[in-house]
């Protein structure tokens, strides 16, 4: 049976933090990446007709004063894979010294890399222009899915050599939101609204608002924070809080929303996911006023039940229910998208028809929501 979430049935009981919703722009993962030699493999290794593993493991050799004249020599070599390496540093930043996990994968013809050890191996940053060593791994390949031996990872197994940091403040000329009028010599911080609550003006607004009810007695002459667009909200930082950043930055995260505010600005949205079987409704999702015939079932969203004519056929022997029966034969004129599911899931209706019908409300405009559709 599908898992049919529906937001609309209530209001929201507690009020929405912005750092629940909205990240500080500077704040991101980094990745760095590498090549390395993984050793004492049981046999399951790439084997000595593979190059890319050969050769660099001959140089190891030599490095350490134990010269390979010929590959030949390696020829019967099956305990060592060449690997990539790759490791996630935190969003907010690492120190040198730090340690990070890093992934380990099979590129060659390695059958497992289980009880192997990754010999070091240098890391650098994912552009051709960041050459520089940033990290340095090394350690005992575990296996997190025995489906997969040919992945693995180090636990703790890069240390920094270098300090990555982020820089969340940025004077008014280094700002990319042009649009937004704003004092160059000042300095600002930018709020970047999360994918699923952004899209539309509301969103933001309601966080500018939010902000500037918060600071109204810092600085009345000009609001301290606007909605650039319907992801962005640009916060000036007033001179008095220049002098610890962190504590208005943090005040601003924690700041709660009003949760009737943050109802109005959430967008009517329709998510539905096909291969799990999952109908999302978020939002005033509504639908005008339909008949849907569907299999020998009929669901109206009017009253009273409309008289076949030969334009319009009724299927007769179909059987009727009514959506919300209370709010029919009222003023209203649209019905809560959230009270057609429940009708067809009261009726078993199996999840590919309802998504089906979902479908058709969308496609002749009966639908007034936002259709994401995911495979």
């Amino acid at each position: 049976m599908a898992l049919v979430v529906a937001l609309l049935a209530t209001p929201m009981a507690e009020a929405v933090r912005i750092g629940d919703i909205a990240r500080l722009k500077g704040r991101r993962t980094n990745k760095l990446i590498g090549l390395g030699l993984v050793i004492g493999l049981k046999g399951t290794g790439d084997g000595g007709d593979y190059m890319p593993a050969i050769r660099p493991l001959a140089t190891l050799l030599k490095r350490f004063n134990d010269p390979i004249f010929t590959l030949e020599e390696l020829k019967d070599v099956k305990n060592v894979a060449v690997v990539h390496v790759e490791a996630t540093l935190s969003d907010n930043g690492v120190r040198e010294g730090d340690r990070v996990d890093v992934q380990v994968s099979s590129i060659g013809a390695a059958k497992s890399l289980l009880g192997g050890r990754l010999l070091l191996a240098p890391l650098q940053g994912p552009s051709p222009l960041m050459q520089d060593v940033l990290a340095l791994a090394s350690g005992p390949v575990v296996i997190p899915d025995t489906e997969v031996p040919t992945v693995g990872m180090v636990r703790q197994g890069a240390t920094m050599e270098r300090s990555i940091l982020h820089t969340y403040v940025v004077r008014g000329d280094q700002l990319e939101q042009r649009s937004v009028k704003v004092d160059v010599g000042g300095y600002y911080i930018s709020l970047v609204i999360d994918d699923a609550h952004a899209g539309w003006w509301g969103m933001a607004a309601a966080i500018a608002m939010g902000i500037n009810d918060k600071f109204a007695s810092v600085e009345r002459a000009e609001p301290l924070a606007v909605a650039a667009d319907p992801k962005n909200v640009i916060v000036r930082v007033p001179p008095t809080e220049m002098a610890d950043v962190a504590s208005f930055i943090g005040s601003i995260e924690s700041h709660e929303l009003i949760p009737e505010t943050v109802m109005e600005a959430t967008e009517a949205r329709v998510r539905i996911n096909r291969s799990s079987g999952t109908i999302v409704i978020s939002g005033e999702a509504e639908i005008s006023p339909a008949v849907i015939t569907h299999k020998g079932l009929t669901i109206r969203t009017v009253e009273p039940p409309p008289v076949p004519t030969p334009a319009s056929p009724v299927v007769s022997e179909g059987q009727w229910v009514a959506l919300n029966p209370a709010k029919l034969g009222t003023s209203r004129q649209t019905q809560k998208l959230a009270d057609l599911v429940e009708a067809l899931n009261r009726m078993k209706v199996p999840i590919e028809d309802r998504i089906a019908v979902i479908e058709e409300l969308h496609k002749t405009g009966k639908l007034h929501a936002k259709l994401i559709l995911e495979d």
